[in-house]
């Protein structure tokens, strides 16, 4: 996709990385930079503190902790650590940090306090518009002519509901801001319709985030999500991912954060990857240098294949969380200069050794499984303790992300929602989800929820009738 000529910089052989960010994604990303050559230590902010409970119980095995609690208001800190600990890479997992302008702040304190380069993996705070305000996405991609659905914002609740009776076909209803990714509702009904509306606009059920909606035309198509690592000019496509937001098998049930994931998708081409690559990523990426706005980074694009060809459902920041769970199990090479060279502009200056795919055959094919808390995405509970983790990890092509945990009194016990991702690879998806089914029923805590049919739009599940 174009390489700048001229470059004569380099990228480093020894990295320090600092990963900021607690979830699932971030235990991924942690365990792949571990196996990076260039990689000789990473900090996090979600290992805990020797001796004290806390942090992500994944994440506390293998990275080491700060000497301060982390808080985004107090990023001075982050930049005094990054100084006296030679770190030379920042990876910020989460969107919200990057809404809010991590970014844009550490890169201004660290100017203040010369030293050694410092890469930080994630966009600035403008360019994180595409995830934390659809409404500004949306202008973005009208002005570029990237392929979207057709939307309006609204902002009260009466010309909202009056919009949503006079159209013949429902629309999806959307927060425009963050949302935890839960802030999507597809209703089935128009009465539906009006309750997700009200309870955004009038009942602030999502805070901020939706003090604006959007209603949105209703695409038709398989889903499939997308990942472009961006150095500002340069993009690599990564493998297409397939994304299960809904709570129970057969996609019934509310949306949530994200319930399994499998890659590569064989629902979308060759052809059709080509078609997102010039009319969607580049298209994106030249749209926001018109606006001076410079993307580094990881892009997700949420896609869906309509019969008219691909179009775009949502922008995110960041990897998609569990879709990254999956990709780390595929991206071989040296991930650790990967993700500088794109925080740096340098994806030209990478080799073939440093990135890579599993070319493994008996790992061609990644499935993960999310296992969730009872009651999850709603009230649930914490504390619950978790056994078989270990016993999970011992089937074959099985590794285990800790995204809810937390170790307390020396045990293994639940701290959020979305407890564990169980990660399997395979000759076949069918023979990864397999695997992580049977990992996963290894495992148990009180109220373990979980999906079995991970990937059945590429491997149709046994006793479970196809869906459209």
């Amino acid at each position: 996709m174009g390489k700048p000529k001229g470059n004569k910089r380099t990228l480093p052989d020894r990295i320090k990385a600092l990963v900021i960010g607690g979830g699932g994604r971030e235990h991924a990303l942690v365990w792949r930079l571990k196996r990076s050559k260039s990689v000789e230590a990473i900090y996090s902010t979600h290992a805990g503190k020797p001796g004290e409970p806390g942090g992500n119980a994944g994440i506390r095995s293998i990275a080491q902790p700060l000497d301060f609690d982390f808080d985004i208001k107090q990023a001075y800190r982050v930049t005094q650590f990054i100084r006296a600990n030679d770190i030379n890479l920042v990876v910020i997992g989460p969107e919200e940090p990057l809404a809010q302008g991590l970014v844009d702040t550490l890169e201004k304190l660290l100017k203040k306090d010369p030293g050694p380069e410092v890469a930080i993996f994630g966009p600035c705070a403008e360019a994180a518009q595409l995830e934390s305000d659809k409404a500004w996405a949306k202008q973005l991609m009208r002005s570029a002519a990237i392929p979207t659905g057709e939307a309006r914002v609204f902002t009260d609740e009466r010309g909202a509901i009056e919009f949503v009776r006079t159209r013949e076909e429902l629309p999806v209803v959307k927060a425009a801001g963050l949302a935890a990714g839960k802030g999507v509702v597809v209703p089935s009904s128009r009465s539906e319709a009006e309750t997700a509306i009200r309870e955004m606009l009038s009942e602030q059920k999502f805070g901020e985030a939706g003090r604006r909606v959007l209603l949105e035309e209703r695409l038709a198509g398989p889903e499939v999500s997308v990942f472009a690592l961006i150095d500002g000019q340069n993009a690599i496509l990564l493998e297409p991912c397939q994304d299960h937001k809904r709570l129970g098998e057969g996609d019934t049930g509310p949306n949530t954060g994200g319930m399994g994931a499998y890659c590569p998708t064989p629902v979308i081409s060759e052809s059709q990857l080509d078609i997102v690559a010039r009319d969607i990523v580049i298209a994106t990426l030249d749209a926001l240098k018109r606006e001076d706005i410079s993307y580094r980074g990881c892009l997700y694009v949420g896609l869906m294949l309509t019969p008219a060809g691909p179009k775009v459902i949502e922008f995110n920041v960041r990897f998609g969380d569990p879709e990254c769970q999956c990709l780390v199990r595929r991206i071989g090479g040296d991930f650790g200069r990967l993700l500088f060279a794109t925080a740096t502009g340098r994806l030209d200056l990478l080799t073939p050794s440093d990135f890579t795919l599993n070319e493994k055959p008996e790992e061609k094919f990644v499935c993960c499984v999310v296992l969730a808390s009872g009651g999850y995405p709603l009230n649930y509970q914490k504390g619950v303790p978790i056994e078989g983790v270990e016993d999970a990890e011992k089937v074959q092509g099985v590794t285990v992300f800790h995204a809810g945990t937390t170790r307390a009194d020396g045990e293994l016990k639940t701290n959020g929602g979305r407890v564990l991702t169980v990660v399997a690879t395979g000759s076949t998806i069918a023979e990864a989800r397999d695997r992580a089914n049977e990992a996963a029923e290894r495992i148990s805590f009180v109220g373990k929820t979980y999906r079995r049919d991970i990937a059945w739009q590429a491997a149709p599940v046994p006793g479970l009738a196809a869906r459209g």
